[in-house]
């Protein structure tokens, strides 16, 4: 059907409260509708499209035909609608989304229940309790209930046949740790009931009831002499007000009530829900809708509300709202507080809510703009070492030397997280006499980066200096020289424990041996440590050769070379005889060593 078919129909429409339907041209459902006015409510899908959502458009283009449903009320039209949406699972209205199946605590339904964390429901006549979103607060409910209450956990039938008979020894002596052995007749069904009844009433948030059985407990055996059981109902007494005072009490005065809140953006909505048994939080859960037309917040929350509360088996006679909205059960009382414990309360789901949705949007962001592992490695290392700007160009300093001479330095540079060669630079230190690290790393800091000043270079992001405190602190007194301290970034790091250290500051940052971040600090260390190393060595060989042969008149480069290579060293060559020299270069070449020796007569 056209447009304008529809708007020859418009006059014969009801103008009675009802629900309709938008139908594709195989009768199926696209969309199902309450209205007080069923005339007035679809008319407004065909008149100007400006303002209309996108989604709704699409939908009345793709329709067919229209079905509606008169009722007697409202109210009746508010029932009939989500029973529909319920059983047509119609495309363009909402629906809810569970990112993930969340857990129950399961009370089976057999002889002396067992209690276990579960996240299939089925519907065999046990109870559960849930959703928990955070298995991890489930797990200590768990842990409270088996200190609290011993519970069978092992998986036999239990029959009158079997109890007491023997048959369960095996399961006796593994499990006695964990149950009073109910399957060997040493507890009393009754008893056993007693402990299920009282476990119902913790995960129901009924702290009281717990409390006096357990009073009463250790009076029972505090009269009958028993005092080491009444000590155990102590104990547990106790371990049950540490579990009740971690709850979060939200006032005396309240009772039992269920807080909704609600956020949205174009395309979803997020609704929160906390659940309050004798003024306490029991639970906290936020659901998540996918919009589809122009569903306002209202509409939304009057659709999720009776889902929730059944979810979570709520029968919490008032409920708490930003706003009234309409619900087909009437006698739950609605309270949109202005100020006290309410207020507080509405306004702890509103902050969760909001902050849902500020995540939600910092995913969505986070998915799209997806980190490559450089930017990855090098925010793991901003945040590590607490920067303000990615380190994007990385500089690191070794110094290299053998008992003072031919002392030498190296920078290597890093950008993107990977070694740039070509920027490497390695140094011959001019102003140090002996082995003095300290003041090596000082003169070789400061020519670097008085180059860089002055050529109008950018600086690094991060330095890095190979030593611990000592060399920190020389390069650091360079760089404050230069007036660069408080511009860069730069640490330390002692080789021994992989220690990082900070400028002034005598306490060592420790980053985790598996990080990334260290692995990346580590490579630029060893490299600066093998660059240096290399240009010592070569430094060193050529230093050798030239001062000790080189200088002997009529003996040159390879000569002296070829001598360094048989002997070794200087110290042997003096001490050879002159026939195994003579082997070597021949007798006019050992005559000219030997007269520079002072050997030749």
């Amino acid at each position: 059907m056209t447009n304008k078919d529809y708007q020859q129909l418009m006059p014969t429409w009801p103008k009675q409260p009802g629900v309709y339907r938008f139908l594709d041209g195989e009768g199926n459902a696209l969309y199902v509708g309450k209205a007080k006015n069923l005339k007035n409510r679809l008319s407004s899908y065909f008149g100007s499209t400006k303002g209309m959502a996108y989604k709704t458009r699409v939908m009345v283009k793709h329709a067919r035909s229209i079905e509606m449903t008169i009722v007697e009320t409202e109210t009746d039209a508010l029932l009939l609608e989500s029973t529909l949406i319920k059983r047509l699972q119609p495309p363009y209205n909402v629906m809810l989304k569970d990112g993930k199946s969340y857990n129950y605590l399961c009370i089976r339904n057999e002889r002396f229940p067992r209690v276990y964390i579960t996240r299939k429901v089925v519907r065999d006549g046990s109870t559960y309790f849930g959703p928990y979103t955070s298995k991890g607060r489930l797990k200590t409910i768990l842990e409270l209930i088996r200190a609290l209450f011993p519970l069978r956990t092992c998986n036999f039938f239990l029959s009158n046949e079997n109890i007491g008979k023997g048959k369960f020894k095996v399961c006796l002596e593994y499990h006695i740790k964990n149950c009073e052995a109910p399957c060997e007749g040493k507890e009393t069904e009754e008893n056993y009931n007693e402990k299920i009844k009282q476990v119902k009433n913790i995960l129901k948030g009924n702290f009281g009831p717990v409390k006096r059985h357990l009073q009463e407990l250790m009076a029972k055996h505090a009269e009958k002499l028993e005092f080491e059981k009444a000590q155990i109902a102590k104990d547990k007494l106790g371990i049950f007000g540490d579990y009740q005072s971690k709850s979060t009490v939200v006032s005396t005065t309240i009772r039992d009530v269920d807080v909704f809140s609600i956020a949205s953006d174009e395309k979803h909505a997020y609704v929160n829900y906390i659940k309050v048994v004798n003024g306490a939080i029991i639970n906290a859960y936020t659901q998540e809708m996918v919009k589809n037309l122009d569903d306002d917040e209202r509409d939304l929350l009057t659709y999720v509300i009776p889902e929730l509360r059944q979810r979570f088996d709520s029968i919490a006679p008032e409920i708490i709202l930003p706003y009234e909205v309409e619900l087909a059960e009437k006698d739950i009382q609605q309270t949109i507080p202005k100020i006290g414990d309410k207020k507080k309360l509405l306004e702890l789901s509103e902050k969760n809510v909001k902050f849902f949705l500020l995540q939600k949007k910092k995913d969505a962001v986070s998915k799209t703009n997806k980190q490559t592992s450089t930017e990855r490695i090098l925010r793991t290392l901003q945040g590590d070492l607490h920067m303000k700007d990615l380190p994007l160009h990385i500089e690191c300093f070794d110094n290299s030397n053998m008992q003072g001479s031919y002392p030498v330095s190296s920078c290597v540079v890093f950008k993107n997280a990977k070694p740039s060669k070509k920027d490497y630079r390695h140094y011959n230190i001019k102003t140090v006499v002996g082995p003095d690290d300290f003041a090596s790393m000082e003169e070789v800091v400061y020519r670097r980066y008085r180059r860089l000043l002055q050529e109008g270079e950018p600086l690094p992001q991060l330095i890095i200096i190979d030593g611990g405190k000592g060399q920190l602190s020389a390069a650091a007194k360079s760089l404050a020289t230069l007036g660069i301290l408080e511009k860069v970034t730069v640490v330390g790091i002692a080789k021994r424990l992989e220690e990082i250290f900070f400028p002034g500051d005598p306490i060592p940052l420790y980053i985790n041996k598996k990080s990334e971040s260290l692995k990346l600090i580590q490579q630029a260390r060893n490299e600066a440590h093998r660059f240096a190393i290399t240009f010592h060595r070569n430094k060193r060989s050529q230093n050798f050769t030239k001062t000790e042969l080189e200088d002997i008149p009529g003996i040159g480069e390879k000569t002296a070379a070829k001598l360094l290579k048989h002997f070794g060293s200087v110290k042997k060559l003096r001490a050879a005889n002159k026939e195994e020299v003579e082997q070597v270069i021949g007798k006019a070449g050992t005559r000219k060593v030997w007269v520079y020796f002072g050997k030749e007569e």
